[in-house]
């Protein structure tokens, strides 16, 4: 029998009353198992999705048959319910339910409950897994998409991950170190070099070059990429000669198989001029003002020099120019959430910033931290990073990760441009185990997680929310307040102990927790936990009415108040 069919009974079988089309339940029966839903629910799914058929099947021939695993299918049934996977689900392997969702058709709904932007936390992010690479080589370019999967350079091999980050390929390119790439779709990626010519197309499914992009410069040499970027429109490539005589900036539509639009920043270097010696290494989209950053820096006998433009595409004209001198950007990143352009001082190793609505005006860059390092000449800053993220910025300092966030002033008063003066703090990210370490070479951010690579080392670090930590900040967080009404709360150590233990293991969420406070994983677990003596024979009791409280449907809660019963009257046994 096929995965699915429907049950039109045979001459001979028992009557079957003809199906209600004007109900709104929905009855399936998956592998022997009968569940009911409503259609709404299951057009949540989509018009491609199996859920769409089974749900016209059901109005013509009755109950639909599906041979699948009724488990799984609980668990995406509850998925298109709340929009999220249930507690239960943890007990199977996400690879099992990324492929009964890709049967159903609503893998799209179980990447958005598991690696949706909107659930990325940068003051909860830890160090908490480590994708290994193939080779001996280090990552020299990543590039992430909007949900979590990431591709990462290293040599000449293009390695992707997906967005569980369980399932990796790796394919081999032309290059002999691939140092610009970026994602256009799930399956293309662009890719460039400094010491090769042309910008590749590639497919990374099938590991081929599916086309490639080159600039032709006057003396028809060679062209080399130093930097890519896009919008949801155009791809934009900055080239240079190889001669290193002249650069440029070309603009190709993603719509109409790349087809070059227009050229811009077209430099041809004459003499020592050194303004126009300096190709765009870093090329940034700024979609609340629709125009394209581009900047720059070169290094020489006096120093370090770099520009940073504000190109308009449809005019080619630069409208916005920045002209770095003294403590010159070591990397520069715009923020479209916090209207603003962020540096790391190539000297002092400082964060600075400047207002997009001042910008251009003299002395508009505003230090972040120690302005006193500005003309020391130390080259602290040196390697590096600054990037952004919704409206956080994150600066690499040799192994260390700082978040800078803007503080919302209640009445702040007005700088000398006349807008309110804004206030920016640091953090430093991680947990002292996460401190220090190689260099940090890239950035990127993806779904809910960063990522990281660093020098010298063949993996790349995903740092993410780690539940257990969740769970231990909102134990002795109610630990602190007692007297919380809302909050019922085991005041032994033991009681704590095993909340954060059973958050850790997942047997409850973090949100239950906070109605099971006072709930402790099972006895057997702790019986070496000195902590545990002190478990007070009133905890038995303080259970019992949450037990009565709880959601008659909440099997996890029911499960939870179950085990802190048999932890009670375990150690009652023991230690009374």
């Amino acid at each position: 029998m096929p995965p699915f069919a429907d049950s039109r009974p045979p001459a001979n079988a028992f009557h079957q009353s003809k199906p209600d089309q004007s109900s709104n339940l929905v009855t399936i029966d998956v592998g022997g198992q009968l569940f009911q839903t409503t259609k709404q629910t299951l057009t949540i799914a989509g018009p491609k999705s199996l859920f769409s058929r089974v749900s016209s099947v059901s109005d013509q021939y009755g109950v639909p048959f599906v041979d699948r695993d009724p488990e799984l299918f609980s668990i995406l049934l509850s998925l298109l319910r709340t929009g999220h996977l249930p507690s239960k689900a943890k007990t199977f392997d996400l690879q099992d339910l990324i492929s009964e969702a890709q049967f159903y058709g609503i893998e799209n709904l179980l990447v958005a409950s598991q690696s949706n932007p909107s659930q990325f936390e940068a003051f909860n992010l830890e160090n908490s897994l480590i994708l290994p690479l193939s080779g001996r080589d280090s990552p020299s370019a990543i590039s992430t998409t909007p949900y979590g999967s990431i591709h990462v350079a290293h040599g000449s091999k293009i390695t992707s991950f997906d967005w569980s980050l369980q399932r990796k390929s790796t394919i081999l390119t032309q290059f002999t170190a691939v140092d610009s790439l970026l994602t256009i779709s799930p399956n293309l990626a662009a890719a460039g070099a400094t010491d090769f010519s042309g910008l590749q197309i590639i497919d990374l499914d099938n590991g081929f070059v599916r086309e490639t992009l080159n600039w032709e410069n006057v003396t028809r040499s060679s062209s080399t990429v130093q930097a890519i970027g896009s919008s949801p429109e155009f791809l934009f490539t900055s080239f240079e000669s190889g001669r290193r005589n002249s650069n440029s900036i070309m603009v190709f539509d993603l719509q109409d198989s790349f087809r070059p639009v227009t050229e811009i920043g077209h430099n041809e270097i004459f003499g020592a001029n050194l303004d126009s010696a300096i190709p765009a290494t870093k090329l940034n989209w700024v979609s609340s003002y629709n125009l394209l950053m581009a900047s720059g820096t070169h290094s020489g006998p006096s120093g370090v020099l770099g520009n940073i433009k504000f190109w308009d595409l449809r005019s080619g004209n630069a409208v916005w120019e920045v002209k770095e001198k003294v403590d010159c950007f070591a990397d520069v990143t715009v923020s479209d959430d916090l209207s603003a352009i962020f540096k790391v001082g190539v000297n002092s190793g400082e964060v600075f910033f400047t207002d997009l609505r001042t910008i251009g005006a003299e002395n508009s860059w505003v230090c972040l931290g120690n302005k006193r390092k500005v003309v020391n000449g130390k080259k602290e800053g040196f390697g590096c990073k600054i990037e952004n993220h919704g409206n956080q910025v994150f600066c690499s300092k040799g192994g260390d990760l700082e978040l800078w966030s803007e503080v919302q002033m209640g009445s702040s008063r007005n700088s000398e441009d006349g807008l309110e003066e804004r206030v920016f703090r640091k953090n430093l990210m991680g947990r002292a185990k996460d401190m220090g370490g190689n260099r940090i070479t890239h950035l990127g951010f993806g779904g809910n997680k960063m990522f990281m690579t660093r020098k010298d080392q063949q993996f790349v670090e995903v740092w993410q929310i780690v539940l257990g930590s969740v769970g231990f900040a909102i134990f002795w967080v109610s630990a602190a307040c007692p007297a919380v009404p809302f909050l019922p709360i085991g005041r032994t150590a033991g009681s704590l102990l095993g909340d954060m233990l059973m958050v850790i293991s997942r047997v409850i969420s973090p949100n239950q927790a906070y109605a099971a406070i006072d709930l402790s994983i099972p006895g057997r677990l702790f019986r070496t936990v000195v902590a545990s003596v002190y478990i007070e024979r009133a905890a038995s009791l303080r259970c019992s009415d949450t037990w009565e409280n709880c959601s008659r449907g909440n099997v996890g809660m029911q499960r939870a108040c179950f085990t802190q019963s048999e932890s009670c009257l375990t150690f009652q046994a023991l230690y009374s």
